[in-house]
């Protein structure tokens, strides 16, 4: 009964945005909730979506607002922001998980007070999609799980293939490596660290995990550096730290910086450290010598194809609709990703 009520409301909805076509405002308010304001690739999206409603306005002949809240990490705090979100009645809401299994009460909020919704970043986790984004028509905006550890097993691959020396630091044939991983439950984090193994592998390097399992540390700066400062004391054989995202990388070299590795200077050892986002402070760490590469995840894309399909389901009732050349609609029929680059010493200089 309550899936038919969420389908009902979800074709009330759509018919609603159908008027709305016909009915081309002056301005629009676009809610904006984010998982939290001090991630470094989260803060590109942002900065994305901010740059992209200015152009899109201009080239639609309205303004967009946003209106963008940071939950700091917490999810009740997120479902509050969404109830005083409903209160102000935007024309849309995008929203930015904090909790990527806790989607259902912000669904069930918005489709009854008959807003539409788009989701970003984090992904759905696998348990809820069907009811949190099929069901209701939404969409997802966001990158193919396990492009980026692809991508960082190929790094690894192609360091090894030209010179296995550099990166087997003790010379016993195998390479001793850590994973960082994100947070657990989150498909995105679990997809890279699966396949950045995987890659490198199935590519000839000769991976040994010094450890038990991935080091959660949950996309942190602080939190990778002392999970790092623990790890490399009793485990000073690592050669290469596979991190989720940049902002663990740069604490794995703070906590590297320590012990006089990967601080860029001449002579100085060093392991290989590969993040994913691209972030500037992941750039100039590589451009120093201080990090080995990243996987570019494009925060100005991602903020300007949340802009595009919240305005495109505004006034045309449809997510792809003009926007195919632009977009590849995946096979689930509701969710595009924005595609990953490799960022490496010789590709920034």
């Amino acid at each position: 009964m309550k899936k038919i009520l969420v389908l009902v409301l979800a074709l009330v909805l759509a018919l609603s945005c159908f008027t709305a076509m016909a009915e081309m405002k002056d301005e629009y308010n676009i809610g904006v909730l984010v998982w939290k304001f001090d991630d470094a690739y989260g803060s590109t999206v942002r900065q994305g979506m901010t740059k992209w409603a200015e152009i899109v306005g201009e080239e639609l002949g309205c303004k967009i607002n946003l209106n963008m809240q940071d939950s700091g990490d917490d999810m009740a705090k997120q479902v509050e922001q969404a109830q005083q979100m409903v209160g102000q009645k935007p024309d849309f809401i995008i929203i930015n998980l904090s909790e990527a299994a806790s989607g259902q009460t912000l669904v069930d909020m918005f489709t009854e007070a008959g807003i539409p919704f788009l989701f970003y970043n984090k992904p759905i986790s696998d348990e809820t999609k069907q009811s949190v984004l099929v069901d209701t028509g939404s969409f997802f905006v966001g990158t193919l799980p396990r492009e980026a550890g692809d991508m960082q097993g190929e790094i690894l691959a192609d360091l090894w293939a030209a010179d296995p020396s550099a990166i087997d630091l003790n010379g016993d044939g195998k390479v001793q490596f850590v994973e960082f991983e994100g947070e657990p439950n989150n498909a995105e984090a679990i997809a890279r660290s699966q396949y950045s193994q995987e890659t490198a592998e199935a590519l000839g390097v000769p991976l040994e995990m010094v450890v038990e399992d991935w080091i959660v540390a949950n996309w942190d700066t602080a939190q990778a550096q002392e999970k790092m400062l623990a790890t490399w004391s009793a485990h000073p054989e690592i050669e290469v730290a596979f991190c989720n995202n940049d902002q663990m990388a740069t604490g794995v070299i703070a906590a590297l910086n320590q012990s006089g590795y990967n601080t860029g200077n001449e002579g100085d050892p060093k392991i290989t450290v590969i993040g994913v986002d691209a972030v500037d402070e992941a750039i100039e760490a590589i451009k120093a010598g201080k990090m080995t590469a990243t996987v570019k995840q494009d925060g100005d894309a991602m903020g300007e194809a949340n802009i595009r399909f919240a305005m495109n389901y505004l006034l045309k009732g449809n997510w792809m609709d003009g926007l195919e050349s632009k977009y590849k609609l995946n096979d689930d029929g509701c969710s595009v990703f924005i595609p990953y680059a490799k960022i490496t010493a010789d590709a920034i200089q």
